[in-house]
């Protein structure tokens, strides 16, 4: 990327993930990574949309963001507050961004920094989340991947590096003959998912967890650690409310 564009290709990171857009010029189609990161924080369960807070999103990447917001509550806290504020954005964006295809990418970045748990950067993602969780088609599938498989192989392909794509998507491949020969060699990969659970999986290495017959999440699964994140903030944020109640009723009382 001439040095100008920050992408990880190795290491992994907490609340960062390599998203894919893809960029018309002079009718031609190309891939591109995009570093999206989120941050998070005890809260109202507000996620902020930088890109759409300064003009830079469309209508339908701000109605992806809103998703996660329906995601996260209807997993983790159906039956209390969500109780955080989070912010995603892309890095170095400086154009118009919409669509909602990496909508399930600002999915795992929000998980990771809830569960504190990092993500493989040499994995990209691409496609869109629906409330319940499965991994939804996109378009631009080939050159996504293509532009992942360009910058990975200027830096050295280690057997480490691929993308994960919708599972709808695989009959949409026709992928360039020097990607495939990669995929087949196993020095690149293209890793098809069905749900946001395979994803993280994958790209933490770390196993997403299912609920038991007790209704929660194994301590050690990362749906267990963000679902812990999450109802310590609601403590927490109960502890704040009562706290504010009793200092605001003893002003009043001195009045």
């Amino acid at each position: 990327m001439g040095g100008a564009l920050y992408i990880d290709t190795d290491d992994a990171v907490v609340g960062q993930i390599n998203g894919l857009a893809v960029l018309q010029q002079s009718g031609f189609a190309f891939g591109r990574p995009n570093r999206i990161t989120a941050r998070v924080r005890l809260g109202k369960g507000d996620i902020v949309d930088i890109e759409r807070e300064t003009a830079l999103g469309g209508p339908l990447h701000a109605k992806g963001v809103l998703v996660l917001s329906g995601f996260l509550s209807g997993r983790y806290a159906p039956e209390q507050p969500l109780s955080m504020q989070a912010s995603l954005v892309f890095e170095q964006s400086y154009g118009g961004i919409d669509g909602d295809s990496a909508s399930s990418a600002e999915l795992y970045a929000l998980m990771s920094a809830l569960a504190e748990v990092p993500i493989k950067q040499s994995l990209a993602v691409t496609g869109s989340v629906n409330q319940h969780g499965m991994v939804q088609p996109i378009g631009g599938v080939n050159e996504k991947i293509e532009g992942f498989f360009e910058v990975c192989q200027r830096r050295g392909l280690t057997g480490e590096q691929g993308v994960l794509i919708p599972q709808s998507n695989v009959p949409h491949l026709m992928l360039r003959q020097e990607v495939v020969d990669a995929v087949a060699a196993g020095n690149f990969h293209v890793y098809p998912v069905e749900t946001i659970d395979e994803g993280i999986a994958r790209l933490t290495g770390q196993p997403a967890g299912t609920r038991g017959e007790d209704g929660t999440y194994p301590a050690d699964s990362v749906n267990g650690k963000v679902e812990e994140r999450l109802l310590t903030f609601a403590r927490q944020r109960q502890q704040f409310g009562i706290n504010g109640t009793a200092d605001a009723q003893a002003a009043a009382s001195t009045e």
